[in-house]
Formats: structure tokens, C-alpha cells, sequence
């Protein structure tokens, strides 16, 4: 009896379960220009994740500058950025994943995790992106679409293409998510 009350507060005190009991991240996607696919649950779970669609060709793509002052800042902390190049706003990520991943590395010095060209639209939007829609009540609307997911794996918040990643309301809605 005492083993079986030690898991259950062990499981409900540890984060990283409680996420994986989110079917918003119990999905899997392929790294950026790889073949190795990352499950977003096992691998962030119990971890802040800000995931943002992104574009290469955006009056938004100097965004990444910020997200990725954002990772090396809170990254200690616990967020993680998760960047999903997208190519569903009139074309603006149309290049390979090779050449996304060495724009994003050459350009920004990107290091947050980016994965594979995602559709986000509400049209054909991936299942991941289809459930931050309903939970936020938007799908993106243009390139560069934040979605902010607590450490248990529920989303907190939601910022438009124009909010930049070093707005206030982003950075406190961070600091709040990782002192929770």
C-alpha cells in the first residue's frame, strides 16, 4: 500500500507525467532535415514550450532572432522553443528542409529544436496544430503563430504573428509558465 501511494504522489508531483498524460503532446515528429522522429511528450514533457510556425521568406522571419534569445535565456529555466517551418501562407517557406535548417543555423544561429515542414492551416492542418486550434480558439492566421504549453501539457496562452518573442506579454506569460 505504501509503494503503490509512493508512485502516485511520485507521478502527480513529477511534471514530465503529468504533460504525458496530454494527448496534445503524445505526438510524433521528424527533426528538421533528418530521419530521427522525436515524440513531443517523452522528449519536452514536464518542460515550457513555446511552438511557433515559421517562414524563411516572412516580414515576420527576424522573429527567430528573439525566439532564439528566448531559448538561451529561459532554456536553463526549462522552455524549450519548437520551431515548425511552415509553407501555407502564399509560399514564404518554399525551400528544402536542408535549406530551411541552414538558413535558420547560417542566418540566426538558430539552436532551438526545429522539425519537419508542418501544414498549420486550418484547411490541412497536422492533428498538433489542429488541437492548439480548438484549445486557443485560432489556428495560425500568418508565419510565426505562438503557442505557449505549460509544464503539464496544457496551453496557457496564444500570440499573434505580429507579437514579437521579447514582447512583455510573451516574456511574463513565460517567466509565470516556468515558476509554476
Amino acid at each position: 500500500m505504501r509503494t503503490l501511494l509512493f508512485l502516485t504522489m511520485l507521478f502527480i508531483m513529477n511534471p514530465a507525467s503529468a504533460a504525458c498524460n496530454s494527448s496534445l503532446l503524445d505526438q510524433n515528429f521528424r527533426k528538421l532535415a533528418g530521419t530521427e522522429y522525436v515524440n513531443l511528450c517523452e522528449s519536452y514533457g514536464g518542460k515550457v514550450l513555446l511552438v511557433v510556425n515559421t517562414a524563411s521568406k516572412c516580414g515576420y522571419t527576424p522573429q527567430y532572432e528573439g525566439l532564439e534569445q528566448l531559448y538561451e535565456k529561459y532554456q536553463q529555466h526549462g522552455l524549450i522553443v519548437l520551431g515548425f517551418p511552415s509553407n501555407d501562407f502564399m509560399g514564404q517557406e518554399p525551400g528544402t528542409e536542408e535549406e530551411i535548417r541552414d538558413f535558420c543555423h547560417l542566418t540566426y544561429d538558430v539552436k532551438f529544436p526545429m522539425f519537419e515542414k508542418t501544414q498549420v492551416k486550418k484547411e490541412h492542418a497536422h492533428p498538433f496544430f489542429v488541437q492548439l486550434a480548438e484549445l486557443s480558439g485560432t489556428y495560425p492566421t500568418w508565419n510565426f503563430q505562438k503557442y505557449l504549453i505549460g509544464r503539464d501539457g496544457k496551453l496557457i496562452a496564444h500570440f499573434s504573428p505580429h507579437t514579437k518573442p521579447l514582447d512583455p506579454s510573451v516574456v511574463t506569460a513565460i517567466e509565470q509558465a516556468l515558476h509554476q
